[in-house]
């Protein structure tokens, strides 16, 4: 599988750069960035044989089977449609839009075209998320509560590197939706009920710095999810399952139980990797003709509800 990547010297562009490498089959074999001289000392580093500047350019090439976009939120729509337009099979990094029509839009083309379009959202792939989905599957635990706590320390515009960025971060469109895909995805239902409430906009950013959220699915589990970019401390996503056989904490790739006992993930997946797994369910998708775990079909539901919690924050 040779694949682009758009984005590839950001933050998970070069997650997905590694991810890549450790899965055997899969090349990374054109990559796309904003600053020629950059993305050429990026490829010659990486062994890469090629890269541009222009995602056109590497749409074109016979030897690109898929592309990962690794690119600023704002763009992800329009460059998936781009991609899926050119006969490429497309990832995008979580979100697959920042507003509910041009989600749509991206639905309509993978329809269309009826290639392989997929919405990075990690959380499914991550084994301590994917060992309590395997119990809930099986019967052996049910969430009665998700209580998720989003945190990061972002007064000024910076990636998760603290390198300095050219497009704006939010706390609804992007972070909030890890947290209402998962909380949909484990309890394999839409939110009908879900409410929400932001702090004061930040002058120079204009984007709201703190936000809480609720919702609940029809079988009465309830999330309640807070976010700021004010956090002064630890940073990260932390999710607190409770459930009617337990109570158990996940961090990223870890998984405790409630009283912070690790939990061994092993046999769970063939890597402890959430982005690599995430990766080579993307290309397994493609190899074997099916609609991925992820799809555009399935990440539309989290988008829809992203967008009843904007018209609450409305308000």
């Amino acid at each position: 599988m040779r694949i682009c990547i758009a984005g590839a010297s950001g933050a998970f562009g070069m997650k997905h750069m590694d991810a890549i490498a450790a899965i055997e089959g899969a090349e990374v074999i054109s990559v796309v960035g904003t600053k020629p001289d950059a993305i050429k000392a990026f490829a010659e580093e990486r062994g890469v044989p090629h890269y541009t500047t222009d995602l056109a350019e590497a749409l074109a090439r016979d030897d690109v089977d898929a592309v990962i976009l690794a690119t600023p939120t704002q763009m992800h729509a329009a460059q998936t449609i781009q991609c899926l337009e050119a006969g490429k099979h497309v990832m995008s990094e979580i979100p697959m839009a920042d507003n509910i029509e041009d989600a749509r839009k991206v639905v309509e083309v993978q329809k269309r075209t009826g290639l392989v379009a997929m919405a990075g959202h990690t959380r499914r792939f991550n084994p301590s998320h994917q060992w309590i989905h395997n119990k809930i599957q099986a019967g052996e635990l049910k969430v009665q509560q998700m209580d998720v706590q989003t945190y990061f320390f972002r007064r000024s515009n910076k990636n998760a590197l603290g390198q300095a960025r050219s497009w704006t971060d939010h706390l609804l469109w992007h972070h909030a939706c890890h947290t209402v895909d998962l909380f949909q995805y484990q309890t394999g239902e839409v939110s009908t009920k879900v409410q929400a409430l932001q702090g004061p906009i930040h002058e120079e950013l204009g984007i709201a710095m703190d936000m809480s959220i609720g919702m609940k699915v029809p079988s009465g589990a309830i999330c309640t999810l807070s976010l700021s970019f004010n956090n002064d401390g630890p940073f990260g996503t932390f999710f607190r399952y409770i459930c009617d056989n337990g109570t158990y904490i996940a961090r990223y790739d870890d998984l405790y139980d409630g009283k912070e006992n690790k939990i061994d993930l092993s046999g769970v997946a063939v890597s402890n990797n959430g982005i690599e797994l995430q990766d080579r369910e993307f290309i397994a998708a493609i190899q074997e003709g099916r609609a991925p775990n992820s799809c555009v079909t399935q990440a539309i539901d989290a988008m829809e509800t992203l967008h009843k919690l904007e018209l609450c924050l409305e308000d």
